[in-house]
């Protein structure tokens, strides 16, 4: 059971916290449901363990400028952007109970939340896929392969994940030339609207995302109180 939660824009700061209290809730107590926040960032570089200085190229009066915060974080990878127009899901989850005490359940964990990303993608007839060497979700676009979806996460010693996933909706994507996308400089990023050639609101895709969960990972969700904005994932779900 996954629990899931519409937290509307957090600054990057408050959503960490929020992280950090719903994962030691659940290393205190085992039998609490897994939890998926779903939000937007103001506009924010975060640089995970791997990341490398080069990756980012603005310096820190280009960046104050440009209203954009950094943050050094726990999860995987190298440096990424967040900001208004790409949702992020950050899922709280028992990996342990979800896939058992396997040594391999973080990777499994990781290509599962690229498949979800695949998956809704693909109800708005996006063909997405995974790219050998390179974590995230991509797809042909007209200046070739691009990165749609980032994928990066944290996992606690009892088997806790946070962090997740970013899908580019309708991002501002300039702001990705402040930075190399995840220290990759062969290949560009896109936007589900860049790929749709229109506009794309974030709450057209937010019922796809519990239905995709429920797919791959094969769980019921249920939702947060207050959470009218994901009311209709229960139907595609129930449809599936």
């Amino acid at each position: 059971m996954i629990l899931v939660e519409w937290a509307a824009t957090l600054d990057y700061q408050s959503a960490l916290d929020l992280q950090k209290d719903l994962v030691a809730e659940r290393e205190s107590d085992s039998d609490l449901p897994d939890h998926l926040l779903l939000l937007e960032h103001p506009h924010t570089y975060t640089i995970g363990r791997n990341g490398r200085t080069g990756s980012l190229l603005l310096d820190e009066e280009t960046r104050k400028e440009k209203g954009v915060a950094l943050y050094h974080v726990d999860r995987g990878g190298d440096i990424t952007y967040h900001g208004p127009g790409q949702l992020v899901g950050y899922p709280i989850l028992n990996l342990q109970r979800l896939y058992g005490r396997g040594i391999g359940r973080v990777r499994r964990y990781i290509t599962d939340l690229e498949a979800i990303i695949i998956q809704l993608l693909a109800e708005f007839d996006i063909l997405a896929f995974r790219l050998e060497n390179h974590r995230g979700v991509w797809v042909e676009s007209a200046a070739g392969v691009a990165k749609i979806a980032a994928v990066g996460v944290h996992v606690t010693a009892r088997g806790i994940s946070s962090h997740g996933f970013a899908l580019n909706v309708n991002p501002n994507l300039s702001y990705f030339a402040g930075i190399v996308p995840c220290g990759i400089t062969e290949y560009g990023v896109t936007s589900m609207a860049e790929q749709l050639d229109h506009p794309l609101q974030i709450a057209e895709v937010l019922p796809y995302v519990a239905a995709a969960i429920s797919k791959v990972l094969g769980v019921e969700i249920i939702h947060a109180p207050g959470g009218e904005v994901l009311s209709t994932a229960a139907t595609l779900v129930a449809g599936i």
